[in-house]
């Protein structure tokens, strides 16, 4: 029987599928191909999906172990994120996320939930060096906000609308992204 000499896309192909089945490489390319989606800028919601958050009372645990009652952001632009240190579409976007925050922390309110351990947060935000305002869940949050992956984040302006709810990786740092919340901050509730 006479073997036939491999074919170069062939030996490319078992190599990638060999990549993607090693734990220790795995992740990393998820994360990169995933940088790629995170490109793209998040869409605002036509009108009539356009949500709306009914009630606010929903608690949440700080690090330090203060309870932060989401009560306090009626009435204030919010950026809700739900992200998880092991997702790698979460890792895509939180470059973008962290230069949004940067530049708004003091006119938007941001709130990133997950249900990791704070010790494994901030081993991620460190090694990232990141400072991001995370919180962990205490009480059911509201319907609205209802998860069936991660990243889900929302955009909801004063009155409680939801603007944008993107779920998967995007590019929150996006000048689009920039000019719908300057729009929000100016707008009286």
């Amino acid at each position: 029987m006479k073997l036939k000499k491999p074919k170069f896309r062939d030996v490319l192909f078992l190599i990638v599928v060999a990549l993607l089945i090693i734990p220790q490489t795995r992740k990393p390319i998820q994360v990169f191909l995933n940088k790629g989606l995170a490109l793209i800028s998040p869409s605002v919601l036509s009108e009539e999906n356009q949500g709306h958050i009914a009630g606010y009372s929903w608690s949440l645990v700080q690090e330090n172990g203060e309870n932060f009652n989401f009560e306090t952001l009626k009435g204030k632009v919010i950026l809700v994120n739900f992200w998880a240190t092991w997702c790698p579409p979460c890792i895509a976007e939180m470059s973008s996320l962290q230069e949004l925050y940067d530049d708004y922390n003091q006119k938007i309110e941001f709130v990133f939930v997950t249900d990791d351990s704070f010790k494994t947060v901030n081993q991620f935000l460190k090694k990232n060096d990141y400072n991001l305002p995370i919180y962990r869940s205490v009480s059911n949050f509201n319907k609205i906000f209802e998860l069936k992956s991660i990243p889900r984040t929302f955009l909801v302006d004063k009155n409680g609308k939801i603007i944008i709810d993107k779920t998967g990786a995007a590019n929150w740092n996006s000048e689009t992204v920039r000019e719908i919340i300057d729009k929000l901050i100016l707008t009286k509730s």
